[in-house]
């Protein structure tokens, strides 16, 4: 009986340990089951979107968009890498046509970021969302030859006559409102030994841009534009000639050796209270901000020399798109359709201080809202940015160049609007 209970407690001990080794290797079993299925869960990769722009400028306001961005793609990094403007064009067209460069970067408008378009450098921007939120016009500034569009819109420029509020107060100086009221203020504050007019001729593009602002003043502005890219007058008119002829006149009251000048020699001369007048775009106004936070800044729109209305000159300068070559067009396009939202208008105008292309975004900002108000009733386009920004050289890039023979005396204001049109009869159909 003893041997019988003892067997019988063997086996039962026996029977435990099997029980227990099986409940073992399930649980390891059910272990490995789920680390492997934890291996088998993709991870949420974080891609990298690299924006290129000439806009070194803004660097710490994209950074608040970026961060605006990633409250809603917290999985997509973007990085903000501008270039110097005036070697922004060569950086970047020799990245794309080597098969590389930005997802993302900054379309010059019209003719030259629309030839990128057509020669195949940038993705177009089908099924995208938000383009309802622009007008045709600004949606025109990066539409290709195919009619698709290849950018996003950012924002409307404007050129126009930049003041020092405090100059003109303390010399009883008010606003022009004709040409000759306008040379008459230059002739006291010239008078008084302050700068009239913060502009160098070392930069050619400074030229074609105060151009778009004095010129309107003379060629009679949209009336002419019509006429001329319609092919029925031209670069040689007496309208034409004259606008030049008073960029030649102007420059009595530039500052001293205004030859040597660029950018920021004179944006330095205007800050600081050494000019009272600055012709310059709007995408100044926040720059010159943070280099003078006490500067009283203000603006009036060019007085005609023909019996116009004043006019400032306005345009889309610039809209996002995104390289064809990306590896990330589908995380790019979420940044470009973030870019068409109210919100993100919103905040271009608070941090930028620049106006919005979205249609019905408004600014807190007292002089970007009556620029605002002036390009809806008062605006002229910049000519040679929308309609003659192209030839090999461009039309614009002419006018830049000879415009600089003429400040050098190497040119006069006829000989000047001889080789622009010469230029332009080289691409412009209508001159054909």
């Amino acid at each position: 009986m003893k041997k019988v209970k003892r067997s019988w407690l063997v086996v039962f001990f026996s029977l435990l340990l099997v029980v227990a080794s099986a409940c073992s290797n399930d649980k390891d079993t059910a272990g490995e089951s789920n680390d492997s299925k934890g291996e088998d869960t993709p991870k949420k990769e974080t891609v990298t979107l690299e924006i290129g722009s000439w806009r070194t400028e803004d660097t710490a306001a994209y950074g608040k968009v970026i961060e605006a961005f990633n409250e809603k793609y917290p999985d997509i990094k973007v990085e903000f890498k501008p270039s110097k403007n005036t070697e922004y064009n060569t950086i970047l067209n020799t990245a794309l046509q080597s098969g590389e460069g930005p997802d993302i970067f900054h379309l010059r408008p019209y003719a030259p970021g629309i030839a990128l378009a057509d020669g195949g450098f940038v993705e177009p921007l089908d099924g995208i969302s938000g383009l309802e939120n622009f007008s045709d016009e600004a949606l025109a500034a990066s539409k290709g030859t195919d009619g698709k569009q290849y950018g996003i819109p950012l924002n409307m420029s404007t050129t126009q006559m930049f003041y020092n509020k405090e100059i003109f107060k303390n010399l009883g100086l008010e606003e022009p409102k004709t040409w000759d009221e306008f040379v008459e203020l230059n002739e006291k504050i010239l008078a008084e030994g302050i700068t009239p007019i913060a502009l160098g001729s070392k930069e050619g593009w400074l030229l074609s841009a105060v151009h778009g602002i004095v010129g309107p003043a003379h060629y009679g502005g949209n009336d002419f534009v019509e006429k001329i890219t319609a092919g029925e007058t031209d670069f040689t008119s007496e309208e034409f000639v004259n606008s030049i002829k008073a960029m030649d006149e102007l420059k009595k009251y530039f500052p001293k050796n205004y030859e040597g000048l660029g950018m920021e020699d004179i944006r330095t001369l205007f800050f600081t209270g050494q000019a009272a007048m600055f012709p310059m775009g709007s995408w100044e106004i926040e720059v010159l901000r943070q280099m003078n936070p006490d500067l009283e800044l203000g603006f009036f729109p060019m007085p005609s020399a023909v019996g116009n209305e004043p006019t400032i000159t306005a345009w889309v300068d610039g809209s996002f798109a995104i390289n064809a070559n990306s590896k990330h067009k589908e995380e790019a396009k979420k940044f470009l359709e973030f870019l068409t939202t109210k919100e993100f208008g919103e905040l271009f105008t608070k941090e930028f201080k620049m106006i919005s292309a979205i249609q019905g975004v408004q600014s807190n900002d007292e002089l970007v809202n009556a620029l605002g108000t002036a390009v809806s009733e008062i605006s002229t386009p910049y000519m040679f940015v929308v309609y003659f920004a192209g030839g090999n050289p461009t039309s614009k890039a002419t006018l830049e160049q000879e415009l600089q023979g003429m400040y050098l005396g190497q040119q006069t204001p006829e000989g000047v609007a001889e080789k622009v049109q010469e230029n332009a009869e080289t691409w412009f159909e209508p001159f054909k």
